[in-house]
């Protein structure tokens, strides 16, 4: 029964809406998307991005409820993600973050404010971390399948576009932040391919460019050390984790692999693996002048890597490479395409 409480309804539920929901997991649908035309470009461009969403699983494996409540951040979370900031900032960088909306209704939101403040972009990473390429009502998000009265009467197309205009809206109002882009939660193997009414949504709603695309790559088997082909495989992913533009205009800044949910919480990595992952994947980018979108959650993070040595590894490689490489924004890289 929807909105029944006990652990065995809540993990059918949350099975059923996945597999009705195929292919929103970042990764999760397995065919290829064409290679972007790489870059020719001076430096490498590399972004360091923060999903500001609460990740089922974290801080215990146990918990779940997060998929009904992402925007609803703890004060670890708060605290990691200014942390990450500050760091970012004294390489001389900027971190990318995207906020779920109902962020903006918690009693104190001066945090995000500093942030902002301090140069930090932030997007829009819709109201309910809403699933983008729903196609009924009810998989737009766990919460609507367990109280199915808050979308009652509207179309699906009307509920994204709404949870798109909502964050936009209350970012404005609540911290006087601009919107800077736009992240589907979760992440795509084709983007936003074929999918020309969002594309035309997000433009309409003032967007000019997208990150949505995450690239299809191998993980190896849960709880074991990955192998050289899984490194390799991931290093070979990043060739269609290029930025280019759909036929509408729309830009796509994609994801890059591997993100620390499907390291971590997907396949059980240590932080080694997830390090050497990382850094094997910026150098690539580095010697191509290519773009690496580092994809992490700080609610993830702070329980996998709560000494920072994954963002600061980023940036001490960009720093070793003098002129071949920058740390930006996705706006930055976006402008360029």
């Amino acid at each position: 029964m929807i909105g029944d409480r006990s652990d065995s309804h809540a993990v059918v539920s949350r099975r059923q809406w996945l597999a009705a929901s195929a292919g929103w997991v970042a990764g999760a649908c397995a065919a290829p998307f064409a290679a972007a035309r790489m870059p020719s470009e001076p430096k490498a461009r590399i972004a360091v991005t923060l999903d500001l969403e609460m990740c089922r699983n974290y801080p215990k494996r146990e918990i779940v409820e997060w998929d009904y409540e992402k925007g609803n951040l703890d004060e670890p979370t708060k605290r990691y993600a200014e942390q990450a900031a500050r760091i970012v900032r004294d390489f001389g960088g900027v971190v990318h973050f995207f906020c779920v909306g109902r962020v903006l209704e918690q009693a104190d939101v001066s945090w995000l404010a500093r942030l902002a403040d301090s140069g930090h972009p932030i997007g829009n990473h819709t109201y309910d971390h809403v699933n983008m390429l729903a196609s009924e009502p009810a998989q737009t998000q766990f919460r609507f399948r367990r109280a199915p009265w808050l979308t009652e009467g509207r179309t699906t197309e009307q509920i994204l576009r709404e949870n798109v205009r909502m964050t936009t809206r209350a970012l404005d109002q609540r911290a006087g932040i601009q919107a800077n882009g736009f992240r589907t939660p979760g992440g795509f193997a084709q983007g936003l391919a074929g999918r020309e009414d969002i594309q035309r949504m997000l433009l309409e709603l003032g967007f000019t460019w997208v990150s949505s695309l995450y690239p299809p790559h191998p993980s190896g088997t849960p709880r074991e050390a990955p192998g050289e082909s899984v490194y390799q495989g991931i290093v070979d992913a990043l060739r269609a984790a290029q930025p280019f533009r759909y036929p509408t205009g729309l830009i796509e800044v994609p994801m890059s692999p591997i993100s620390d949910v499907t390291a971590f919480r997907a396949h059980y990595w240590k932080l080694d693996h997830f390090l050497t992952a990382i850094r094997r994947a910026v150098h690539w980018t580095i010697e191509q002048r290519a773009v690496f979108d580092f994809l992490a959650h700080p609610s993830c993070l702070l329980v996998e890597d709560a000494e920072f040595r994954t963002i600061r590894a980023v940036c001490e490689l960009v720093r070793d490479a003098g002129d071949a490489a920058e740390l930006v924004g996705l706006d930055s890289i976006a402008a360029r395409v």
